[in-house]
C-alpha cells in the first residue's frame, strides 16, 4: 500500500488569488513543507480575486502539490450568490472525499463556513488528524451584523455544524486570544486543544519614505493620508470612519484614501461623490506595487469592526500596516490589536465617535514626533510578532507534534 502523505490543506482560496485568505495557506503550506512534511492543497480554481493568466488545475509549487477544483462562482454581494458559492465548492470537495483518505492530516479553513463540516463528517471513515483554522466564526457573525435571523434555516444549519463538528477536530487554530477566548466558552472543545496563531504579511524591508516612482505621489504627497484597505463589508465600521470625513473636509492638509471591496462599498462612493467631499477617494482593490505605494504615502491607518464583532473576526490587514510602519487608528473592542496599540503602535476609539476620530486625526497630523514613535513600534512589533517566519514556525512545530515528528 502507498505511503500516505502528511497534510492535505482544504481551502476555497489558494495562490494566485491575492486576498489574504489564499496567500496566509500558501505561506502555510510552503513553511510545513520545506519542514520536511509532504503537502498538497485541495482548492477552488482560481477567478473571483484572480485577473491574470490562466493557470493549471493541478501543479507543484514550492514541492506542494496544488489541485484547483471548478465550481460555480456567482457574486457573492447578495445573500444567494454566497450561499451558491460556497455549497457549490463544497459539494466539488465532498465529490473528491475519496484523495483525504490519502493524507495522515487534514488542515481546514473557515472558508466557506461548511467545509469544516465535511471534514469532520469524514473524519472517522478516514483515521486522519484534523485541524480547522479559524478565520471568522459563524454564525454568530452573520447574527451581530444583522446578515441572519436568530431563528433563520442557515443560522439553524451553522449551529449544527459547529455542534458536529468541533469535538471531532484535534486541533482549532484561532486567530487571537479573544477569538479563542470565544472559542473555548461557545464551542465543543476544550482550550487546551486551542493555540492562537495569528496571521502575518510579507516583510518589504524597512519603510522606505523616499516616493520616487510612487504613483500616489504627486497627488498626495504633501498631505497627512488617512488610509483604508481591505473590506468595507458588514462587520467593518464605515459610518464612524465617514463621519470623520465629513467634520475634516475643510481640512486642505488632510485627505482619506480607500481602497478595497465589501457591500458597504458602493455606498462609501455615492456618499462621497454626492456630498462633494474632495478630501476622500475610493479606489478598487489594490495589490503588488499599487498596493505598496499606497501604504509607503500613508501617515495613518484605519482599522475596524462593528461592535460585538471583536473575537468573532480580526482584519488582516493590521499586518501589513504594521509592516510598513504606519500608526494605527482603530476603531473596535477591546483585543490583541487594541493591546499592541496601547503599547503606543497608535490611538484606539469606540465606535461611532466620529468628533474623537477626527480630533485624533487632526493631532496626529500636527505632531510628526508622536507618529515617528508609533511608526517605530508597530515595526518593532511586526518583527517580534507578524512576520511570515514567525508566524509558520508556529504551525510547523503544531504539524510536527501532531504528526509524532521529531524536529528537523
Amino acid at each position: 500500500m502507498k505511503p500516505k502523505k502528511d497534510i492535505l490543506f482544504l481551502c476555497q482560496f489558494f495562490h494566485p488569488e491575492y486576498i489574504s485568505s489564499a496567500q496566509l495557506p500558501f505561506d502555510t503550506a510552503k513553511a510545513l513543507q520545506k519542514s520536511g512534511l509532504s503537502v498538497d492543497v485541495l482548492c477552488g480554481y482560481p477567478k473571483e480575486y484572480y485577473n491574470g493568466p490562466q493557470v493549471p488545475k493541478q501543479e507543484t509549487l514550492s514541492g506542494v502539490g496544488i489541485h484547483r477544483l471548478s465550481y460555480l462562482q456567482p457574486s457573492r454581494s447578495h445573500v444567494l450568490g454566497r450561499l451558491l458559492n460556497y455549497f457549490s465548492f463544497t459539494f466539488s470537495v465532498f465529490l473528491h472525499l475519496g484523495k483525504l483518505r490519502n493524507y495522515r492530516s487534514i488542515v481546514v479553513y473557515s472558508n466557506p463556513p461548511i467545509l469544516p463540516w465535511i471534514a469532520s463528517w469524514a473524519k472517522p471513515l478516514l483515521g486522519c488528524k484534523l485541524v480547522f483554522v479559524s478565520y471568522d466564526l459563524y454564525p454568530e457573525l452573520a447574527l451581530e451584523t444583522g446578515a441572519l435571523g436568530p431563528g433563520s434555516s442557515v443560522t439553524k444549519l451553522m449551529r449544527h455544524i459547529n455542534k458536529a463538528a468541533y469535538p471531532r477536530f484535534d486541533w482549532v487554530v484561532a486567530l487571537s486570544s479573544e477569538m479563542k477566548r470565544f472559542l473555548a466558552a461557545n464551542r465543543a472543545i476544550s482550550p487546551d486543544n486551542i493555540c492562537v496563531i495569528p496571521n502575518w504579511y510579507p516583510d518589504g524591508g524597512e519603510p522606505n519614505r523616499d516616493l520616487t516612482g510612487n504613483r500616489f505621489a504627486e497627488a498626495l504627497g504633501n498631505k497627512f493620508v488617512v488610509s483604508y484597505f481591505g473590506n468595507m463589508g458588514t462587520v467593518q465600521d464605515v459610518d464612524t470612519i465617514l463621519g470623520a470625513v465629513r467634520l475634516l473636509k475643510e481640512e486642505e492638509g488632510i485627505f482619506f484614501l480607500f481602497a478595497g471591496h465589501g457591500n458597504k462599498l458602493e455606498a462609501l462612493k455615492q456618499a462621497i461623490a454626492q456630498e462633494g467631499l474632495k478630501n476622500a477617494q475610493v479606489l478598487d482593490y489594490l495589490h503588488g506595487k499599487d498596493y505598496r505605494d499606497a501604504l509607503q504615502i500613508s501617515g495613518a491607518a484605519l482599522i475596524s469592526l462593528e461592535s460585538g464583532t471583536t473575537g468573532l473576526c480580526v482584519p488582516s490587514k493590521t499586518y501589513s500596516y504594521m509592516m510598513e510602519g504606519i500608526p494605527l487608528i482603530a476603531i473596535m473592542d477591546d483585543s490583541d490589536i487594541v493591546a499592541d496599540i496601547e503599547s503606543g503602535a497608535g490611538v484606539h476609539l469606540k465606535n461611532g465617535q466620529c468628533q474623537r476620530l477626527a480630533e485624533l486625526i487632526r493631532s496626529m497630523a500636527a505632531d510628526p514626533e508622536r507618529c515617528r514613535a508609533m511608526s517605530q513600534k508597530c515595526r518593532e512589533l511586526y518583527l517580534l510578532r507578524y512576520t511570515p517566519d514567525v508566524c509558520t514556525a508556529q504551525y510547523v512545530r503544531l504539524f510536527r507534534e501532531l504528526l509524532g515528528k521529531e524536529d528537523a
